[in-house]
């Protein structure tokens, strides 16, 4: 992919848990340490007729990952999550309530944390890792963005999530299942089985698209 030089390139390091439960509703965790907007985590709904719902903790957030997928509503909310060893707790105020469990890293997970941390946030990595990412887990790990963005996503971590509950406005959402149909938010999905990705994502925007540091 050609980049223009007036690209700033834009890296979050932390979490995305893909999850799907029985009423249809999958469910994306991004939990981002650190980021160009600090630490911050939010969460991608897609429910079972297909409507696509972000919620994000500042209004800064929720423009810049609106400008880069796609929804249908996006909500300012406070996006709270706690882990603990095995536990992750996900609480946007009344709205949401998910939890979920996470199991031992099988091979792939082996297999990622086996390659270096610089390597493997490299965005030229992902040459190597898409082909394989999509041929073994039907995901891919770059691609074009909205507003004229790139993205890279460099897995250095796996997990199974083995057990989940999910509130939506005081609807349980049923157990957990495979996150099927894929999302739509952006080129790619969350692996189908439910998983806990460690990644690096890096995206690539133009300049002036930006949010600037500092709140309107």
């Amino acid at each position: 992919m050609r980049r223009s030089a007036r690209l700033a390139r834009l890296r979050f390091d932390g979490w995305i848990a893909g999850i799907g439960t029985t009423s249809g509703t999958r469910l994306v965790l991004g939990h981002w340490p650190r980021s160009p907007f600090g630490p911050f985590s939010d969460v991608m709904l897609e429910r079972a007729d297909g409507h696509r719902l972000l919620l994000a903790p500042t209004r800064r957030t929720a423009e810049f990952i609106a400008s880069t997928y796609a929804f249908d509503e996006v909500r300012v909310e406070p996006v709270r999550v706690r882990a603990a060893d095995d536990r992750w707790a996900v609480t946007t105020g009344p709205l949401l309530d998910l939890r979920f469990t996470v199991g031992r890293r099988g091979l792939p997970g082996r297999l990622l944390r086996a390659v270096p941390g610089a390597l493997a946030a490299d965005p030229r990595w992902t040459a190597v890792t898409d082909p394989l990412a999509r041929l073994l887990l039907g995901v891919r790990t770059r691609g074009t963005a909205g507003g004229g963005r790139y993205e890279w996503y460099g897995a250095r971590d796996l997990h199974p999530i083995t057990a989940a509950t999910a509130v939506l406005e005081g609807r349980d959402l049923g157990p957990l299942t495979a996150v099927t149909p894929p999302v739509r938010f952006g080129f790619g999905s969350t692996p189908r089985r439910p998983s806990l990705v460690r990644v690096t994502t890096t995206v690539a925007a133009p300049r002036r698209a930006i949010v600037p540091a500092r709140e309107a």
